[in-house]
């Protein structure tokens, strides 16, 4: 049997396609994960807030690879993300154990703020911390830079792809 992995998908629909991969993956019986956002949107002339992907192209998917190009071959519009420097056509995968950790991290909060990695500037990035309680407890990161709050976030990543900024109680940080 075939391992499963979380490959990393492009889907090339447009932004207000019905029928996007993200939300007809999971339909057909795949795990997904996308990093989504709260927007406003105008839909037959009124404004409604709506989740909506971050980066509207970028999908997780836990799946065999077998599987999943079964189900490119249905939808023209999914592609795999291709790892550069690698063998030919070698998709992004990455280890199940930090996709898992970075959704748990990201879901254990109501409102994560996603950043693409060129966006934190060393500028950005603070002291390294552990957390010692609550839904996070165990969790180690730096914490963000944010000049004049009091709120405290930790930077959650996905090596080479999205990053999450994550607010945290002070008393359930230690510093490292």
């Amino acid at each position: 049997m075939d391992r499963e992995d979380w490959f990393v998908l492009r889907d090339l629909k447009r932004h207000n396609a019905k029928d996007p991969a993200w939300r007809v993956l999971p339909e057909k019986g795949f795990n997904t994960f996308t990093p989504m956002h709260e927007s406003l949107r105008v839909v037959k002339g009124r404004t409604v807030r709506m989740q909506v992907p971050v980066i509207p192209d970028l999908l997780f998917v836990k799946a065999t690879k077998q599987d999943l190009d079964e189900q490119m071959i249905s939808s023209p519009t999914l592609q795999y993300r291709y790892m550069k420097g690698a063998p030919y056509r070698s998709p992004m995968t990455v280890p199940n154990a930090e996709m898992e950790r970075f959704i748990h991290a990201v879901r254990s909060v109501s409102d994560p703020v996603y950043y693409l990695l060129e966006d934190i500037t060393p500028d950005k990035i603070g002291k390294r911390v552990r957390i010692v309680d609550g839904p996070m407890s165990g969790y180690e990161g730096k914490l963000m830079k944010v000049r004049g709050s009091r709120k405290r976030k930790l930077l959650i990543s996905l090596e080479n792809y999205i990053v999450a900024a994550i607010e945290v109680e002070k008393d359930y940080i230690e510093f490292l």
